[in-house]
């Protein structure tokens, strides 16, 4: 038997996941350096993530309505970087598993479509095999009719 064919977009795949991480390392160092992403790229979502992580860990430790503090512009920035580092890597992963499940889905399709071409094909053959049979069924009926029609060999002599 036949190994199946190298999984070459599997091993793509793999590679752009293994270069997103560098990416990512190089997308946070550049938004820790720049004032615009610091303040608007970094800093919002950094403080609302602070916020819910404090407010759960408030409650599970019983304490209710305390008010929570934001993040001073340095810790902002570098939780959002991370977060940003982070989101890219997810979102490059959730693209290359979808990329894999679309090409997957469309090598099903392919060969359902050829299994039913097949189908049809078989199917097609089983109908001219019946038109046959039934041409030939009618030939020996007629040649059944022809031989009890002709004068039997004794009958002939005497």
């Amino acid at each position: 038997m036949v190994a199946g064919a190298f999984p070459i977009a599997k091993l793509l795949y793999l590679g752009v996941r293994q270069i997103s991480k560098p990416l990512a390392a190089r997308i946070k160092d550049g938004a820790r350096a720049s004032p615009f992403f610091r303040q608007y790229i970094c800093g919002p979502p950094a403080q609302i993530y602070h916020w819910v992580e404090m407010r759960a860990k408030m409650r599970i430790m019983g304490f209710r309505g305390a008010a929570i503090k934001p993040l001073n512009e340095e810790a902002a920035a570098e939780l959002g970087a991370e977060l940003l580092g982070e989101a890219i890597v997810f979102v490059v992963g959730g693209l290359c598993i979808f990329l894999e499940y679309s090409r997957q889905s469309t090598n099903s399709k392919k060969k359902e479509d050829e299994l039913s071409s097949t189908l049809l094909s078989l199917q097609e053959q089983i109908a001219e095999l019946n038109l046959t049979v039934e041409t030939l069924d009618a030939r020996l009926r007629e040649v059944n009719r022809i031989v009890v029609e002709l004068p039997a060999p004794s009958a002939a002599k005497k």
